[in-house]
């Protein structure tokens, strides 16, 4: 309680770098300068698709492309070890989830899960911890979401080591349902609209995989959302 009070006296006075443009600036909140505030609030959801897009894919929404203080930010959070971004990160997130399913209904957020390895690396599941800010904050606007981990990520060779088609391969082996059951985790009550969670969207296979494995046990998304989706580049 005391440290986490004296964290954000200091963030208020002390001088730091913003996550969004990495300029040193007072008075911080959350670590973000109110520019790149201003311009992450300035971000519309929308739809999103890879080309060419894997087999499986589900529709998906981005909030933004993985550019400027939106693509700093997440960097920080997730390379960094900026983990108070977490909340505002989350709460954009809450934004495109509320975008992408449109009319507040029971959620079942599944976020895409870390490998141990990366888990430990980043002092915890990143999106897990995304994932229960932009719950919490889809409560408070009168939605009824809830976290559920179906999914257990299987350790994975290093992707910048890979081309794309053993991105591809290596992605449809990388998950697998937990033994507890999916089923399990249900409420009784109307089932709700599962909403797969990601960070960032580049070829689209990662989210592929992981919606054949949740389909084939019960819990097929009906939409994926990230924060993030990457713009193909095209040489002139």
């Amino acid at each position: 309680m005391v440290g986490g009070l004296w964290a954000d006296l200091a963030d208020l006075v002390l001088p730091a770098d913003c996550a969004g443009c990495r300029e040193r600036r007072p008075g911080l909140r959350h670590g973000v300068c109110p520019t790149c505030v201003a311009a992450l609030g300035a971000l519309r959801p929308r739809a999103v698709r890879p080309t060419p897009a894997p087999p499986g894919l589900p529709s998906c929404v981005a909030l933004g492309p993985y550019a400027g203080p939106l693509r700093e930010c997440l960097l920080a959070y997730k390379e960094h070890g900026r983990h108070r971004l977490a909340r505002p990160l989350g709460a954009l997130l809450a934004e495109a989830v509320a975008t992408a399913v449109g009319v507040a209904r029971p959620l079942a957020l599944v976020p895409v899960p870390d490998t141990a390895a990366a888990a430990r690396s980043r002092y915890g599941d990143h999106l897990d911890r995304l994932a229960r800010h932009c719950a919490a904050r889809l409560n408070q606007g009168g939605w009824e979401a809830r976290v559920h981990r179906p999914l257990r990520a299987l350790p994975r060779p290093d992707s910048v080591t890979l081309d794309s088609a053993g991105r591809a391969a290596a992605a449809e082996a990388a998950f697998q349902p937990r033994s507890t059951g999916p089923a399990r985790a249900r409420t009784a009550s109307a089932a709700p609209v599962v909403v797969l969670l990601d960070d960032i969207v580049t070829t689209g296979v990662t989210l592929a995989a992981a919606t054949g494995v949740l389909t084939a046990t019960g819990w097929a998304p009906s939409v994926a959302v990230v924060l993030a989706a990457t713009e193909k580049r095209h040489q002139s």
